[in-house]
């Protein structure tokens, strides 16, 4: 049977960062770059990157880096492929333009030294067809399940055919952000560990929330997020395990600092430690989190 997390995790350390103009229609957490300088905000994003591989790998957690480039504003987050035990992987099809030359020959190169590429949905770009990856996907791999909320970047049709070629349970959500839009990826509202699951049922559509309320409580513990908790990026959690099997919860301190005395007190119960970092820079000017920086290998 499949584990729900890994003790191994690729990371991609940014050549450049700056607020994506390309992604911004759809992701409304990023914030304009003002008057700072690229050059600065790149300065600031690659140290809180490299703080924060540091803090994941001083708990035992294997880290393997990529450089990513100078074309890529988002290559920070990599979440354009996915793996899985069996030593497969999957590429899938993004929005931006600019995302899109995320997955370069050198970093799918090196990637298939450990995996077998089995499906590659690059082409539905053509067809303004996307599906990004575990950002769009929340999986519970152990119960075979995929979480997902439509929007621009998470195409209905595209996802029960992956589901179904997959063999995975698909449920699926309308939502609304504190704009009125969809949000833009799943992972910004819900996380699946091994015994809890963490999601925001407030910015669920009403008419879905008994069905996922019935889902969620199936398998897990939940541990509610509340709207505001969204905007401090308390849905964009990962969990991992140290060599020893020691499971941690992985957010950014803004997200910590938001969970009140109850969260707390629940996620203690089933994780060894809640590893966060400061991640101010990223937060700000890419619209996501500690989740979207990790990209599971299994």
């Amino acid at each position: 049977m499949s584990g729900q997390s890994t003790n191994h995790i690729l990371m991609i350390k940014p050549a450049i960062f700056y607020k994506n103009a390309q992604t911004t229609e759809s992701n409304h957490y990023q914030v304009e770059s003002e008057s700072e300088d690229i050059k600065i905000i790149t300065i600031k994003a690659i140290k809180e990157f490299n703080d924060f591989k540091g803090k994941l790998e001083s708990n035992g957690i294997q880290i393997t880096s990529f450089e990513g480039s100078k074309e890529c504003p988002d290559h920070i987050f990599p979440n354009w492929f996915t793996t899985f035990e069996d030593k497969t992987m999957q590429i899938f099809s993004m929005l931006a333009p600019n995302r899109r030359t995320e997955k370069t020959p050198d970093m799918i190169s090196e990637l298939c030294k450990t995996y077998e590429l089995t499906k590659d949905y690059s082409s539905y770009e053509n067809a303004n067809v996307f599906l990004e990856g575990t950002s769009s996907m929340v999986f519970d791999r152990v119960n075979k399940i995929i979480y997902s909320g439509l929007s621009p970047r998470t195409n209905r049709d595209l996802l029960i055919s992956w589901c179904e070629d997959n063999e995975y349970e698909l449920v699926i959500v309308e939502t609304e952000s504190h704009t009125g839009a969809p949000i833009y990826h799943t992972d910004v509202f819900m996380f699946v560990g091994t015994d809890v699951i963490g999601v925001c049922y407030e910015v669920i559509k009403p008419e879905y929330r008994d069905f996922i309320k019935e889902k969620v409580s199936k398998y897990h513990a939940v541990l509610e997020i509340s709207k505001e908790q969204i905007l401090d990026f308390c849905g964009n959690a990962l969990e991992a395990k140290d060599k020893e099997g020691n499971l941690y919860l992985i957010m950014s301190s803004r997200a910590f600092a938001a969970l009140n005395e109850k969260q707390l007190k629940i996620l203690n119960g089933f994780y060894k430690k809640i590893i966060h970092s400061d991640l101010p820079t990223i937060e700000k000017y890419g619209g996501g989190s500690a989740r979207c920086m990790l990209s599971e290998l299994f």
